[in-house]
């Protein structure tokens, strides 16, 4: 006697063959995608018997679905695409790029109370003494081609330091400076102006190491005093207010899916 599976379960773990089917994605993709929630987030629920495709509860988290045509409900409830959100903050400095902090400090979120979206998440981070320009996307493919090191979008900031850089340290910037037995390498370094004691500085980096310019700037014996980022790609931070939020105007959205690739890829 042939064994029958239970009709309300279904697996899928054949991976798309070429390109046609280029909306069939892994179903914790595809709730990401829809801005459900994070992929971590899925995996649970898709374990927890929580998911559905299609009217089939779905138990494995490789099951691949077509966004196309695909029905994905969550405890019987159909979930669709929410509207796509881009937003940019002008963050102040003393807040953590978190959505909770353990320890009860402010965080970029407190700025954006008046944006009642879920799964608003932000595009890289601004550590606690930074300030600038921050992006917030429930787009999460957006998100990942941004950072995406491959795509050498650049992220410009001014720099306030304890002292007026000379022309050798300038050079050591853009030649690479070894920190921690890491190389860091800014792609552009310029100096923006100039006090008795201090000076800014405008530097320019294509990859996001963690507290880069802090740490090549402490491998010269030079004290960071301010650190703000200004622009993304062409996107500037412009005369936006401190703990100001805007979304994002069309042309700026465009520009930036050029930077990336992205507009080649969705005419394609």
């Amino acid at each position: 006697m042939t064994e029958r599976r239970p009709p309300h379960k279904t697996r899928e773990r054949t991976k798309p063959a070429d390109n046609a089917a280029a909306k069939r994605v892994t179903l914790p993709r595809a709730l990401s995608k829809l801005g459900y929630c994070s992929r971590t987030q899925a995996e649970r629920l898709i374990a927890e018997n929580r998911v559905a495709v299609d009217g089939r509860t779905v138990s494995d988290t490789s099951a691949w679905v077509d966004l196309a045509t695909a029905s994905i409900s969550i405890d019987g409830l159909v979930i669709a695409a929410e509207a796509k959100i881009y937003l940019m903050l002008n963050k102040p400095r003393g807040l953590v790029t978190t959505r909770h902090d353990p320890e009860g400090r402010p965080t970029v979120y407190d700025c954006l109370k008046d944006f009642d979206i879920p799964h608003l998440s932000p595009v890289g981070r601004l550590d606690k003494a930074s300030e600038g320009l921050l992006l917030f996307t429930n787009d999460t493919e957006f998100a990942q081609i941004l950072l995406d090191p491959v795509t050498h979008v650049t992220k410009t900031y001014h720099v306030q330091i304890d002292r007026i850089m000379d022309d050798e340290d300038i050079v050591a910037m853009t030649s690479g400076i070894r920190h921690d037995g890491e190389l860091l390498t800014a792609t552009a370094a310029r100096r923006l102006r100039r006090g008795d004691r201090n000076s800014w500085i405008e530097v320019e980096l294509d990859e996001g190491r963690n507290r880069q310019i802090r740490r090549m700037l402490e491998a010269l014996g030079t004290e960071c005093l301010r650190l703000v980022r200004v622009a993304i790609g062409g996107l500037e931070l412009g005369e936006l207010p401190k703990g100001a939020v805007r979304a994002l105007t069309e042309p700026e959205l465009q520009a930036l899916r050029r930077k990336t690739g992205m507009e080649r890829t969705r005419r394609n």
